[in-house]
């Protein structure tokens, strides 16, 4: 069960992360990465980053993961001097893969609507 601190923590480890991405990660394979949300375990100590790319080739979504593994000592840092919690979570990075099942629904909705307006 996800109560209210969980849930606030997950947003401002979202918030604090995306600006750690973008001003402290100089990784080139980490620029295009935007992190969509974070879940939180009960007991705050695990954390499961999921982020979306602009992208759809494997390779840049292998690439990216490989960058945000790479750059998780230093966004654990950064998330230490910037929260205020008596121990950060650990961090795990996975891709969310929810805009390609929008982009998947998008296309079957176009699909639909012009077989529609064909008949």
């Amino acid at each position: 069960m996800v109560n209210y601190r969980n849930r606030r923590v997950g947003a401002k480890i979202m918030r604090e992360v995306n600006e750690i991405l973008k001003r402290h990660v100089r990784d080139p394979r980490v620029h295009e990465v935007t992190i969509t949300d974070v879940c939180v375990t009960g007991d705050l100590s695990q954390a499961t980053v999921y982020y979306s790319i602009l992208s759809n080739l494997a390779s840049k979504a292998q690439t990216a993961q490989l960058g945000l593994e790479k750059a998780t000592g230093t966004i654990k840092r950064e998330l230490g001097a910037r929260l205020k919690l008596y121990k950060i979570p650990e961090l795990t990075f996975e891709r969310d893969s929810s805009v390609q099942y929008g982009e998947k629904i998008d296309e079957l909705l176009k699909n639909c609507l012009q077989s529609s307006s064909d008949k």
